[in-house]
């Protein structure tokens, strides 16, 4: 075309299409050249432009004068040097010679140098991963993400194990931290679910499955396993190994893809328009149909995979911290620095708890006899209770003014309600009747479970405009507890007379019959 070079991409498409047997005009055409140009590239009187070659570098050097004198020598010395320090350093002892646009020029001459003379770097290995041989296991947070339960913000860890080979992974909600109890609670129901065990189990240098002994003459920490993990490897025939400390990439079959999954969730939750949740369960429930939509995509893989794993012993291992307790005369037990409140006729009792990450299971004997969902202190200098006034009401309705000065009184308002109506009695009342009065609503909203609307609807009622008058308890207990049974009519029953039993007995056996089938 007029005003344009020909390319060379031009010329060569116009002789491949007339060696096709098409004629000038439609090779020009389809080459985008014209009729005339077409001719002339046959005749040879056409070429395309060749650009013109660079000789050298049309710029002065300017590091020619401190490159080879004082730049090299110093990372001779010291390679980690990067060029921002060297400009600081040309320009402290050469004022006013070298600005700062000489940095990008500084930098490409020292990556160059390090190519060429620097040290030799670190080499990654790429590993083979057999179907079967090895699983994976580490702690993730979702970052930039906030998970709130109820309108309350969730702090969790997600625990993630994962195949080498097939990808197939399983998450696990962990409300704590990465303790032992998470560590084999998520991977024993990892195991149970993929339907066997691989024959090697990594982590990084977690505390709960390693421990560490220094000794004098030796430097770094040698790793061992702790006897409760031993155990829980034999048990599914499975080698526990760990990168080095430090070390992250060693790991690195898990941590690149914490990040394939989070984002899946995230996506996922941006799809679900809502980070909330109903319930601990809830929120496992939606992660775990992530993964498993992460699981598909692999399938084939993972069938593979599963023709080569251990087959799983015939029955689960312990997963949890065992310890032994007994129930203190104020009905409360402390596990992990929690005080937690028992029904009041397990007092004196010595009970045997199993601690899961996210529940306690208290045993006397082998009968279970309580179980509440774990709770965990903010942090190592604090302590925390869980208290529900159930389990104590018998006893509190017994003497209502102990409730005043107890301990844990403020514990055991159920929610900011009750709160609300204590701070109102307990200023508006005599110090016994107000301690009766809560005590008596606490009885209420246990024997007819209806803490939430009894709470509500006393509240209501001391905020009214009128004057505040505080609701009786006798006209509460008939609007909340069960409706009287009505009196039922009198039934008459007439009594037949013993002699009718005599004149049976008379009858011959036909009359009997006549009798009894009439």
């Amino acid at each position: 075309m007029a005003g344009r070079h020909l390319t060379k991409q031009q010329v060569n498409l116009y002789m491949k299409i007339r060696k096709e047997g098409l004629t000038q005009v439609t090779s020009a055409a389809k080459a985008a050249i014209s009729e005339r140009s077409g001719r002339r590239i046959e005749r040879g009187q056409l070429q395309p432009k060749k650009g013109k070659m660079r000789k050298g570098s049309s710029r002065k050097d300017p590091l020619a004068a401190v490159w080879t004198s004082e730049l090299v020598p110093r990372l001779e010395r010291e390679p980690s040097l990067t060029p921002m320090t060297l400009l600081e350093v040309l320009q402290n002892d050469h004022p006013g010679e070298y600005s700062d646009k000489v940095l990008r020029t500084l930098q490409r001459r020292i990556k160059q140098w390090k190519a060429l003379y620097g040290p030799a770097k670190d080499v990654m290995f790429l590993q083979e991963h057999p179907p079967g041989r090895q699983g994976l296991s580490d702690f993730t947070t979702l970052k930039k993400v906030n998970i709130t339960i109820n309108g309350q913000l969730f702090d969790h860890l997600l625990y993630h194990f994962r195949l080498a080979f097939s990808s197939w992974s399983y998450m696990k909600v962990i409300c704590g931290g990465e303790s032992y109890t998470a560590l084999t609670s998520g991977l024993q129901e990892a195991l149970w679910r993929l339907g066997g065990s691989p024959w090697e189990h990594r982590t990084d240098h977690l505390t709960a499955a390693f421990k560490n002994h220094k000794k004098q003459t030796i430097v770094e920490a040698r790793k061992e396993l702790t006897q409760r993990y031993e155990e829980f490897c034999q048990h599914y025939n499975i080698k526990a190994t760990h990168n080095n400390l430090g070390e992250a990439h060693e790991n690195g079959g898990i941590e690149g893809p914490h990040g394939h999954l989070k984002r899946r969730i995230q996506q996922s939750l941006l799809l679900r328009e809502s980070n909330d949740f109903k319930s601990i369960e809830a929120y496992q429930f939606f992660i775990e149909e992530v993964v498993q939509q992460h699981n598909r995509r692999n399938a084939k893989c993972v069938d593979i995979e599963r023709k080569q794993l251990q087959p799983l012993p015939c029955h689960k291992t312990t997963d949890f911290d065992e310890m032994t307790v007994k129930v203190s005369s104020s009905s409360t037990i402390q596990v992990k620095r929690v005080t937690y409140t028992l029904p009041s006729r397990l007092i004196g009792e010595k009970l045997r708890v199993h601690v899961y990450d996210d529940k306690l299971m208290c045993y006397l004997g082998s009968a279970l006899v309580f179980e509440n969902a774990r709770v965990y202190p903010k942090d190592k200098k604090h302590r925390a209770k869980i208290i529900n006034y159930r389990h104590v009401i018998g006893s509190l309705r017994k003497k209502p003014k102990a409730f005043r000065y107890c301990q844990f009184r403020d514990d055991l308002l159920p929610n900011s309600d009750y709160r609300s109506i204590w701070a109102y009695v307990n200023s508006n009342l005599a110090n016994k009747e107000a301690c009766k009065y809560i005590v008596g609503l606490l009885s209420l909203a246990a024997e007819f479970d209806c803490e939430e609307n009894l709470g509500t609807f006393v509240l209501e009622s001391l905020t009214l405009p009128a004057n505040g008058i505080v609701p009786k308890l006798a006209v509460l207990r008939k609007k909340f507890g069960p409706p009287e049974v009505s009196k039922k009519a009198a039934v008459n029953v007439k009594q037949h007379e013993l002699k009718k039993y005599d004149e049976l007995l008379t009858l011959t056996v036909p009359l009997l019959r006549e009798v009894c089938y009439a």
